[in-house]
């Protein structure tokens, strides 16, 4: 076989592998975000129309998680600075979904193919979890930061309103929310919202 043609069977075996997990060009623009990719917009429209989360809400939400990085993965901890232990936690993909989080979702609904690095089912995720906080905690689904306290500390936790006592998290979540605003004027001004 000729080089050529080996290179080409290599090239066609790769792009025929996994999917495009790189972050858009230009996270500060919601057009350009989904003019980039459009299939992320598909997925948030339908998560919006399911579970009722407005787009932009899970796109700032995304921003902050995996910055739109498809197979994200939380940093490795080293003991003693240089041996690896393992991740910081079994948080994943566009939603850095916990391992036992999205066992939940997969069971409450049905969608056991469910992959965190598929943004149809990253967005549904986030809907399916933002509409149960909506649900059982009275958090708005137009309430960004509020929405995100929840997705980070977990339901219980915002319960106990252990976010309280972390002051880096609160300028997050003020940072996701003001996120969600501009995205959401920036999708109205191009005809997207």
């Amino acid at each position: 076989m000729n080089r050529f043609l080996k290179l080409a069977i290599v090239g066609l075996v790769a792009s025929c592998g996994g999917g495009n997990y790189s972050a858009p060009r230009d996270l500060e623009n919601a057009c350009a975000i989904v003019a980039e990719r459009p299939a992320y917009l598909r997925a948030m429209k339908t998560t919006e129309r399911r579970w009722g989360v407005p787009v932009h809400v899970q796109m700032a939400t995304i921003h902050q998680e995996s910055k739109f990085i498809g197979d994200a993965r939380t940093p490795h901890q080293y003991a003693l600075g240089v041996i690896p232990i393992g991740r910081q936690s079994s948080a994943y993909g566009y939603s850095q979904a916990l391992d036992g989080t999205w066992d939940e979702y997969r069971r409450e609904t049905g969608n056991r193919r469910a992959k965190r690095d598929n943004i149809r089912d990253a967005t549904d995720f986030m809907g399916w979890y933002m509409n149960g906080s909506a649900r059982s905690l009275g958090i708005s689904k137009l309430d960004a930061g509020g929405q995100y306290l929840a997705y980070h500390e977990g339901r219980s936790g915002f319960a106990r309103g252990s976010y309280r006592a972390k002051p880096w998290l609160m300028r997050v979540a003020g940072n996701v929310a003001q996120r969600s605003v501009m995205y959401r004027a920036q999708l109205a001004a191009c005809g997207r919202a």
